[in-house]
């Protein structure tokens, strides 16, 4: 379906950037960010999220820029740039806010703006809304209209993409609805899901990663609770799994810009209505304790098989928050880090989609080579990398002190049927 709408995508990050190309393949579209290397390496051809093919960002017309006035030339305004929480586990609306006085500043009369950010039901009108009417001049609802639209991008997903998983979007009215969903059912092929309000729309999206949120806890807390019976987690799940309507969810680490930070949202949310949560909280204590737990169980693995915990060296493989992807953003592994080092263990960790800057300036570790990392005792598979899985038994076999120690298999993707018998295996 056509539209007659100039788009403009405010934050080109895993979100913005696959918006910015899906509505590029159909006309000349505006990438804009703050970040002028992101801006430079977008020109080059270069994505440095590994989402976007360089001849795709070659081909197609978008016009990167760090430049605000250039954003007057759209009248379809896309924002999304992320939405963190604080030390405090707070929403941080500051980016979002930032975003809106940027674009506020080149609003014109007739435009629409979009937000695809996740946050808090009621956040687009109660905080966004205020700050494009105060940096335009113009009133939302006469001069200009607001939508919302939650992004649904999960990075390193290559088969569930931007295009084909159904578009949820609302609007400030009917009419405005009407526009926006005419927009995105022109490049979602999956179609668009029209939500009756903006609250509803940004309800959806926060309770879909809660929802996930407080299952995988449940997981995590049977791993604790299967781990002391001396019992495989994952035998279990694949027992129970047999019964039609049992769901699938295995645990693990929960990071990300998503699961590990929008309960944070709602639970924020809630309570300012004077309601407490209960189940959202305790699923993310159990969730964010996850990486103390299995660094529990690599310290009780080295005294129960001999090694001297403070001569030992344990490595690391992954930092990113999921497999295949680079994305540093709350990840959880740097759990395990910190608490094998408060115990004295000497811990090097080796991620090759990882910046090595990045890590630096972010998580104030060092990144090893593959040819730095020195034999250890230990090795923790914390995120599967298609690298690590290529390599198999022996690949961590070569990592180990004559080959012989200890593998903690986070996520159990490793095969059992052929562990080597110099190595001795626990998952979670």
């Amino acid at each position: 379906m056509k539209h007659n709408r100039k788009i403009s995508i405010i934050g080109l990050g895993y979100v913005g950037l696959p918006v910015a190309v899906a509505f590029a393949k159909q006309d000349r579209t505006i990438g804009f960010d703050v970040d002028k290397q992101r801006i430079t390496e977008l020109n080059e051809g270069y994505d440095r999220t590994n989402e976007i093919a360089s001849e795709d960002l070659q081909e197609l017309e978008i016009q990167f820029t760090t430049n605000p006035a250039e954003l007057r030339n759209a009248d379809f305004h896309i924002i999304a740039v992320p939405t963190p929480v604080d030390e405090d586990k707070q929403p941080n609306l500051s980016p979002v806010l930032k975003a809106s006085k940027t674009l506020g500043s080149q609003l014109k009369a007739g435009d629409i703006v979009v937000y695809e950010s996740t946050v808090y039901p009621g956040a687009t009108e109660e905080a966004c809304i205020p700050v494009l009417e105060r940096q335009s001049g113009l009133r939302c609802g006469s001069d200009f209209s607001v939508g919302y639209s939650p992004e649904r991008i999960n990075p390193g997903d290559k088969a569930h993409n931007f295009t084909n998983i159904i578009k949820v979007v609302s609007g400030l009215t009917k009419p405005t609805l009407e526009i926006i969903a005419q927009v995105y059912e022109s490049v979602i092929t999956a179609g668009v899901h029209r939500a009756p309000s903006i609250k509803i729309a940004e309800a959806a999206k926060v309770i879909e990663n809660t929802q996930r949120d407080i299952n995988i806890a449940l997981m995590n807390e049977l791993a604790m609770i299967f781990n002391r019976m001396g019992i495989d987690t994952h035998d279990v799940l694949a027992a129970a799994g047999t019964k039609w309507n049992f769901l699938p969810f295995t645990p693990g680490l929960v990071g990300g810009h998503c699961i590990g930070v929008d309960p944070y949202y709602l639970s924020h949310k809630a309570e300012l209505l004077g309601y407490h949560p209960q189940i959202i909280p305790a699923a993310r204590r159990i969730n964010d304790d996850m990486g103390a737990f299995i660094a529990y169980n690599v310290l009780e693995y080295l005294k129960n098989n001999g090694y001297l915990v403070q001569e030992s060296t344990v490595t690391i493989l992954g930092l990113s928050f999921k497999e295949n992807v680079p994305d540093l953003r709350n990840s959880r592994v740097i759990d395990i880090v910190h608490a094998l080092e408060q115990h004295g263990i000497k811990v090097q960790v080796h991620d090759p989609l990882a910046d090595v800057q990045e890590v630096m300036r972010d998580l104030a570790i060092s990144l090893n080579s593959k040819q730095s990392l020195q034999k250890a005792q230990c090795v923790v598979l914390a995120v599967p990398h298609q690298a690590f899985i290529q390599a198999g038994w022996a690949g961590l076999q070569s990592l180990l002190e004559q080959g012989k120690g200890i593998v903690i298999d986070v996520k159990g993707v490793l095969p059992r049927e052929n562990v080597p018998d110099e190595v001795i295996l626990w998952r979670l």
